[in-house]
């Protein structure tokens, strides 16, 4: 198997480019917070001979598989099975004082969508798990035994932004005391079994639940929310991170955290802005930037990908 065929990095060379100033001197910290099969990882390591790597990842099945792909780099990395909102204790676990340059590629990988058996895809029929880390926590079949009515159409709504999330989670509940729900062809039958027809036609009915179901069994956006902040503690001046986000949720929350770390902090009405409230970051792309067509043709899983970016510019008070 070719490593490097499994997996192609979305927004390599942009993501580059952002965080190259930060990587230009020796002995500089990479910290890939998602590093999933290691795709960016070793695109780093090549280019920027002189970093050396921390990489996270919560799959030990990725962390084997970034081991073996970044092997030949030996002592520039090391590995930390963590969740990224475990960011600053992983950095100084590695050995570290701070982070120069830091990478979130969010949302599910292409491991664990491509193995069928961990239950993330609704194109195949596997257990439903959804567990980025198969070693602890619930998984999605716990919770659609478990959770009553009100919580599912919750989650749905809320993870999933799904308007049937009512009509959902009663054809759930009722199902499942026909028997447990345990696999994912099970649960697309009886999603598909209760769309109207012309909802159907405007997409598969079972994206949503899914997306919801896997952001629910991983605390998706609550460590998300925890995480940005703590990788913005451990850069210095200088440091620059990059944020690539696939769906809504994800991004607005890394917007409004990078809003907050670049807006001056100083009272309503102050006339002179005193330098203990000019703002400790600064964006370094307007808005999200895209991919480009030429790159959604050739990698179609960057198609919706969101990425921000920010630098330090001023220490802490």
């Amino acid at each position: 198997m070719n490593l490097r065929d499994i997996h192609t990095p979305v927004l390599l060379d942009r993501c580059a480019e952002l965080l190259a100033p930060a990587l230009q001197r020796d002995g500089a910290v990479f910290v890939d917070a998602t590093l999933g099969m290691g795709g960016h990882s070793e695109a780093f390591l090549e280019r920027f001979p002189g970093i050396r790597l921390v990489g996270l990842d919560r799959d030990t099945d990725a962390l084997r598989i970034a081991g073996q792909r970044l092997a030949r780099f030996g002592d520039r990395v090391t590995f930390v099975h963590t969740v990224y909102d475990g960011i600053a204790d992983a950095v100084a676990s590695a050995g570290f004082g701070a982070a120069d340059a830091i990478l979130f590629d969010l949302g599910v990988s292409s491991l664990q969508l491509d193995e069928a058996d961990r239950g993330f895809a609704y194109s195949k029929d596997a257990p439903l798990d959804m567990r980025m880390d198969q070693s602890a926590g619930t998984t999605a079949a716990d919770i659609l035994a478990t959770y009553g009515e009100g919580d599912l159409r919750r989650i749905f709504e809320r993870y999933g932004e799904e308007k049937l999330s009512g009509r959902y989670a009663r054809a759930i509940i009722a199902a499942r005391a026909e028997a447990p729900i345990e696999r994912s062809g099970r649960l697309v039958e009886i999603l598909v079994a209760a769309t109207p027809y012309a909802a159907q036609r405007t997409g598969h009915p079972a994206k949503r639940v899914f997306q919801a179901l896997r952001i629910e069994v991983n605390r998706e956006l609550s460590v998300l929310e925890r995480a940005i902040p703590a990788a913005l503690d451990v850069m210095p001046v200088g440091g620059r991170m990059v944020v690539l986000a696939y769906q809504s949720l994800e991004d607005r929350l890394v917007k409004r955290a990078f809003a907050q770390a670049t807006a001056s902090t100083a009272p309503a009405g102050l006339p002179v802005e005193l330098p203990e409230h000019a703002p400790k970051f600064r964006l370094l792309v307007k808005g999200a930037e895209l991919a480009s067509e030429e790159e959604r043709a050739v990698n179609p899983r960057a198609t919706p990908v969101r990425l921000r970016a920010v630098e330090r510019i001023r220490e802490d008070s």
